[in-house]
């Protein structure tokens, strides 16, 4: 079983820093991986345990305490070194650590080779605690990454950096004894919060790799033991006020004596940890509490397991069941993280905190009572008022309890996606394709859209997978879509989140992910396809596997599949159905020809073709002085595709059901031609009824003949252009073809194919944007050559594809010679968008 190695810095087993690792651990043990966890022991000098055995240290029983192998025989490598060295750091001296450093390394690549390692998660190795360390692991991560392809594979997170945890410790900037991060192919580095990435940027601004991952706030995975208040000697009855910390001078736990001394008798105080860490300190809280009289209101707990544990030793879990508060008066410029805060906040506990330096940077919109130490350094009536307020008054509390889980759960749920789109799950050995399903709010037609997935017939569940793409839905779909994945296993549904808004985005992230993650496999010939679906739509059974035996058969960049309506919706509209069918006719016949060109409702693009061009491009337009992603990205990227000299075949076996309610939305707009968008603008619009009761009659009622026939004139001439000119403007090649000579007739493929050539001349270096770079061509040779072209469908398809619609008007006065001239005028007119608007806006019927 692959493992999955985490380093800590901390040198503690009670630590935000190991609490924050156990909770982001835990999505890669769900994936299978064994969790072995460095406490870092051998790692930090001033905790006092180098190469001190572990003994009764609390984790969760799923992780391993491990530590690297044969640290303890390098000669010279001892906690007095380390502590030099962080000496030698403080006043800026690069210390020698050249030769350590490589033993070092050796020991950890023999150590991560021994256990299969696969993944690693360092904790705060940026900082310079030990130079040596951080060296030898960098220099194993690119030996031991690059030896077993691994890729990404290491997971680097800084909770505290130089300037947030003790400023001056580790020497002034721009900190020239701390070795530089990397762009390396192995690593990505995440910071705690968007100040620290900026400042982080200011000290290494070569860095590529870096994210905001924020706190978690896992809830709690146990209910509290019911006899901790008894066990320590705290009356039932009594008010509880907890903290969980290490008990060092800088976490300022006088502060909370100070507080409890302002608070009615029957609030008591926890103190939970490591008595023994700093003597010193422990021994002025006691004399401390003596003083104030609070002797049997405070109760030093020791050290407490994490709140993950499930041993029968008490945990901070036990703590947080009982508390009626959370207490964080830590110094100014200590913390920035914060880890009680999250713990509280994850456990449902109201909390109460000082204004250290970054609190308002990492808790925005929290509410809690809030100590200003700049102006008070320890706590005032006024608080203390307050503090007893958010403690007693039920109503209150439940509303800030409220309010902060839902911050809490919003931030762990960006959190984890994060996590799980730059290190996505590994990929079944047998899995050829990943489906990918935009989703935004369709909760209502989730579970039969995945149901449709799920239930496809001539092809293995273990074969495909589905990535659905949430694009910040604010209904159900998630939650539909993880119950659907747990009641499902045999399909592989990954839920990954795009914050960018629009279809395009969404069907970028989820075949870049896909495509990541199929280059960890171990054959990197082997074709993988990426397809496209629509939550919109509904697939025919054998949808997928048609798909997939046109693609292995014809090894085609990208396979095109067959769309249809159902007829039963059209009932009583026949003068509608015909133009539908007449169009889904002529299509029939052009995809046969050409392969035709992607739809989002249903494509398919093998791997390797679609990293080569790029993947799909999201261009940008002005809408109401916004830009907003153009939609035409499914067809951008075909031609992107087809350009770039690949083929695409046309499966008609693959059947998708296109919603009816496409047409019933959009037909005023069609039978007046600016169906979707004018002027060069096509903009997105939920067309989705709240029910299909609130359907108008107009959007129900068969059109009049006139309708009809501006409805077919509009959908004709914007499928001509498209579906006819565009794969031969793109492949003139394909005019040698003798099927297509046989469509065309030997005369116009011949003049087709010489007028390409002049035009493309004419344009050349102009704008190759592809949604631009071939629109107006193809607009050129279809006003050029439109009445042999129609006559060539009338041939093929049927007499009723009838003749060409009307030129616009502005051609009346253009003298025949001098057409093709004006032509060009009218098609490249982009100020005014009147050929944009005349050609129609992309998905007629």
């Amino acid at each position: 079983m692959a493992v999955l190695w985490g380093v800590s810095f901390d040198a503690t087993a009670m630590s935000g820093v190991v609490v924050e690792f156990v909770k982001t651990a835990e999505l890669f043990a769900g994936r299978g991986l064994r969790i072995h966890l460095d406490l870092g022991y051998d790692v930090k000098a001033d905790k006092g345990p180098f190469f001190r055995p572990y003994h009764g240290e609390q984790v969760p029983p799923w992780v391993t305490l491990d530590r690297v192998d044969g640290l303890d025989r390098i000669s010279g490598y001892d906690q007095d070194f380390v502590t030099g060295t962080l000496e030698a750091v403080q006043r800026d001296e690069i210390p020698r650590v050249g030769e350590i450093a490589d033993q070092i390394a050796r020991q950890i690549e023999q150590t991560w080779e021994d256990r299969g390692v696969t993944m690693v998660m360092v904790e705060n190795g940026t900082l310079p605690e030990n130079v040596a360390y951080t060296t030898a692991l960098y220099q194993a991560i690119e030996r031991y990454g690059a030896r077993h392809a691994l890729g990404r594979f290491v997971f680097w997170r800084d909770h505290d950096m130089m300037w947030q945890s003790e400023p001056g410790k580790y020497g002034t900037f721009p900190f020239p004894g701390t070795p530089n991060m990397r762009n390396s192919p192995h690593i990505h580095y995440f910071a705690l919060h968007e100040e620290a990435r900026r400042r982080t940027l200011e000290w290494q601004p070569h860095l590529r790799n870096l994210d905001v991952l924020p706190n978690t706030f896992r809830p709690p995975q146990r209910s509290g033991r019911k006899d901790f208040k008894r066990h320590h000697g705290i009356p039932d009855d009594a008010k509880l006020i907890a903290r969980f910390t290490r008990i060092i001078p800088q976490k300022r736990i006088d502060r909370d004596l100070h507080l409890l001394r302002l608070l009615p008798d029957d609030v008591h105080l926890f103190i939970a940890g490591d008595t023994g860490e700093h003597p010193a300190e422990t021994l002025k809280l006691r004399r401390l509490t003596d003083e104030l009289g609070l002797t049997r209101r405070v109760v030093f707990g020791g050290t407490l397991a994490q709140a993950e544990s499930t041993s029968a030793a008490f945990s901070v879990r036990d703590l947080l069941a009982h508390a009626d508060i959370v207490s964080f008066l830590t110094s100014y410029d200590y913390e920035s993280y914060g880890n009680p805060i999250s713990e509280a906040v994850a456990a449902g506990v109201p909390y109460l905190t000082s204004r250290y330096a970054l609190y308002d940077t990492v808790y925005p919109g929290f509410r809690a009572p809030v100590l200003d130490i700049l102006t008070h350094d320890l706590p005032t009536e006024e608080f203390a008022r307050d503090v007893h307020e958010l403690m007693t008054d039920a109503e209150r509390r439940a509303e800030v309890v409220a309010h902060n889980q839902e911050l809490g759960v919003h931030s762990r749920t960006a959190a984890n996606d994060l996590v799980e789109r730059l290190f996505p799950p590994a990929m079944g050995a047998g899995v050829k394709l990943s489906v990918v399903l935009p989703v935004f709010n369709e909760a209502a037609n989730l579970d039969a859209v995945l149901t449709s997935l799920r239930e496809q017939d001539g092809i293995e569940p273990d074969q495909y997978e589905i990535v659905l793409v949430d694009n910040n839905s604010t209904d159900d779909t998630v939650a539909i879509a993880h119950r659907f994945a747990a009641e499902h296993p045999e399909i592989a549904l990954h839920v990954i989140a795009e914050p960018e808004q629009g279809v395009a985005c969404a069907r970028k992230a989820g075949m870049d992910f896909a495509a990541q993650r199929s280059r960890a496999r171990q054959d990197p010939g082997e074709r993988f396809y990426l397809v496209s679906a629509d939550a919109d739509c509904r697939v025919d059974r054998r949808w997928l596997a048609e798909l997939f035996a046109a693609m292995e058969h014809d090894k085609a960049a990208i396979g095109v599949c067959d769309y249809y309506y159902n007829a039963e919706h059209f009932v009583g509209r026949p003068r509608l159905w015909d133009a539908i069918q007449r169009t889904l006719r002529c299509r029939a016949v052009t995809f046969a020809l050409f392969g035709g060109f992607p739809d989002g409702k249903g494509f398919a693009v093998e791997r390797e073709a679609y990293e080569r061009v790029g993947g799909i491009e999201i261009c940008y337009q002005l809408h109401n002085g916004r830009f907003v992603n153009h939609l035409s990205d499914d067809w951008d990227f075909g031609i992107k595709v087809r350009g770039s000299g690949y083929d695409i075949t046309y499966a008609p076996l693959s059947k998708v059901e296109i919603n009816p309610r496409r047409v019933n939305h959009a037909i005023d707009e069609v039978i007046t031609g600016r169906a979707y968008g004018s002027d060069g603008i096509i903009v997105m619009r939920d067309i989705r009824p709240q029910n299909d009761e609130t359907q108008t009659e107009a959007q129900t009622a068969d059109l009049t003949e006139e309708e009809a026939l501006q409805a077919w004139e509009f959908s004709i001439k914007d499928f001509t252009p498209k579906n006819t000119v565009l794969p031969v403007l793109l492949t003139p090649s394909l005019l040698d073809d003798d099927a297509v000579i046989a469509f065309f007739g030997a005369d116009l493929a011949e003049r087709l194919g010489r007028r390409i050539a002049e035009i493309k001349d004419e344009m050349r270096v102009v704008d190759f944007t592809p949604i631009h770079s071939y629109k107006t061509p193809s607009y050129r040779l279809y006003l050029e050559f439109r009445h042999e072209l129609f006559a060539r469908l009338r041939a093929t398809v049927g007499e009723d594809i009838g003749y060409p619609p009307p030129l616009p008007e502005c051609f009346a006065d253009v003298p025949e010679e001098r057409f093709a001239e004006f032509v060009k005028y009218y098609c490249e007119d982009r100020e005014s968008g009147e050929a944009h608007n005349h050609f129609g806006n992309g998905g007629v019927f």
